[in-house]
């Protein structure tokens, strides 16, 4: 039996890691993902404040040593001077893929034309992608189905784990070449 997918969820929130106000963005992406994924997977599950040193090693440890496949961030990606999670994923990644967070932002601006302010990004550490999310709710259900479909190959790529979705919610994209590692 093959070991479940390891998934970082990292809320950054300085009133959250306090205790001060209830964490709603990484419960949302865990609930997302349940709808979405239908192989194994298990979360790995941090709050921290809006410390960019912080945001940048917690990274790091969830794709170096938790053995992350897919890290996915909520919060601090707005214009605010303390919004800095951009800046630590920037900071920890080999390679930016600048297509997930133009398809967010996108799918964003339908709903609200404060989208805009949004400066989430996504990129590769190793063998993990890590996507920065908006912290409410609904934005991350919105964001989320938009970039999904293309998140299971591209942990194929990164010779990770087998992403298999429920279709009727989210179907991922695997061109016909693509094989199902036994």
């Amino acid at each position: 039996m093959t070991e479940p997918a390891r998934i970082g969820i990292v809320t950054v929130s300085d009133r959250a890691s306090r205790g001060e106000y209830e964490d709603k963005g990484g419960p949302a992406i865990e609930e997302e993902l349940s709808s979405i994924l239908l192989s194994d997977w298990e979360a790995v599950t941090v709050v921290i404040p809006d410390e960019q040193k912080l945001i940048a090693d917690t990274l790091i440890d969830l794709c170096d040593n938790e053995g992350c496949c897919l890290v996915l961030t909520t919060g601090g990606t707005g214009p605010a001077a303390r919004d800095v999670t951009p800046e630590a994923t920037e900071q920890v990644c080999g390679k930016m893929m600048p297509g997930f967070a133009e398809l967010m932002r996108s799918e964003s601006l339908k709903v609200v034309p404060t989208a805009i302010l949004s400066r989430q990004v996504a990129g590769i550490r190793g063998k993990s992608l890590i996507i920065n999310l908006p912290g409410n709710p609904p934005a991350i259900h919105d964001c989320l189905l938009a970039v999904f479909p293309a998140v299971p190959y591209c942990i194929d790529l990164l010779e990770g784990p087998w992403l298999e979705t429920d279709e009727a919610y989210c179907k991922a994209f695997r061109p016909k070449h693509a094989k199902k590692k036994p």
